[in-house]
């Protein structure tokens, strides 16, 4: 069982706002989990999405679209974030296998269930940290299910704009030791300056030999896409309005940032990875994946 506890049911924290797309995704993972040619496996995203009001109705197989892959939404746009789960998924566990790292550290969790469904090695730590609601939400469907996590998990129910670092510490991470950091879906809803915070403070908790990944979008996509059918038939099946949810401050160069502080770099379109998997999202005329990155760190032990 799922051994911590919740004051609320934390549906509230879901349905609405950045928290009703943490349900897109999981719908997505649904979607590829059941795909013949799947990328990623999450049996838990499906129960996600079937748990709350706002998204009971979405598909959760291919076979429930009825224009298939051809659909913006539950084909091109559930692909990318298949191929996202994926991606980030080798990311992790590359990162704890080979690299050695036994913490790891989600940022603005969601709905993702990567401490269940991973093969982590021994020691590992997986923090997830998350407002209360959305980690009641998990807490409440997982505890439904009697999962058990495969490794140890610690739920840190505090706002990324409050004091995280003290909430994280508190739990029992260990700034001097090896850790990998992930944003997934993340930095493109938060401010410059709260990016330019989070990006430093990971560098700051991060000693030699820990990694980070996450997500960024060229400033310039946002708005000159803003009627793509990707977008558009977002916003007409599920009524989340991505465009309205981004942050449109000019971006930091979290890269160069990282750079500048000792990290290596390596930055990545979804499509390169398309190409490498054989499956996924390829470009396309006015395209709101066009400026997707995603980028990998390493920080160079001394």
């Amino acid at each position: 069982m799922v051994g911590t506890a919740h004051r609320n049911t934390g549906v509230e924290g879901v349905e609405g706002g950045v928290g009703l797309t943490a349900l897109l995704v999981a719908a997505a993972r649904a979607i590829e989990t059941h795909r013949h040619d799947s990328l990623a496996q999450d049996v838990y995203a499906e129960h996600f999405v079937r748990a709350a009001p706002a998204s009971a109705g979405w598909p959760v197989r291919m076979q429930q679209v009825p224009d298939g892959d051809a659909s913006p939404l539950w084909g091109r746009f559930a692909r990318y974030f298949g191929l996202r789960t994926r991606v980030l998924d080798d990311f992790l566990l590359r990162s704890a296998h080979a690299e050695g790292a036994r913490q790891v550290v989600l940022l603005g969790a969601g709905l993702d269930a990567r401490a269940y469904r991973l093969d982590w090695p021994p020691g590992c730590v997986i923090f997830e940290i998350d407002r209360e609601e959305v980690l009641a939400f998990k807490h409440k469907v997982l505890g439904g299910l009697s999962a058990t996590p495969n490794a140890a998990r610690v739920p840190i129910p505090v706002d990324l704009r409050a004091d995280w670092v003290t909430a994280l510490t508190d739990a029992g991470f260990d700034a001097a030791a090896p850790s990998v950091w992930l944003a997934e879906g993340l930095l493109l809803y938060l401010p410059h300056a709260a990016e330019t915070y989070l990006i430093d403070t990971v560098d700051r908790l991060s000693t030699g030999g820990s990694a980070l990944a996450f997500e960024v979008k060229l400033d310039k996509d946002l708005l000159e896409c803003r009627d793509s059918p990707l977008y558009t038939s977002t916003k007409q099946q599920t009524g989340i309005d991505l465009i309205a949810l981004f942050d449109r401050e000019p971006r930091p160069d979290s890269v160069g940032h990282l750079a500048g502080k000792g990290w290596s770099t390596s930055v990545h379109t979804p499509f390169d990875f398309t190409r490498r998997h054989g499956r996924g999202p390829l470009p396309e005329q006015n395209d709101a994946l066009a400026g997707n990155r995603w980028v990998f760190a390493n920080k160079l032990r001394a």
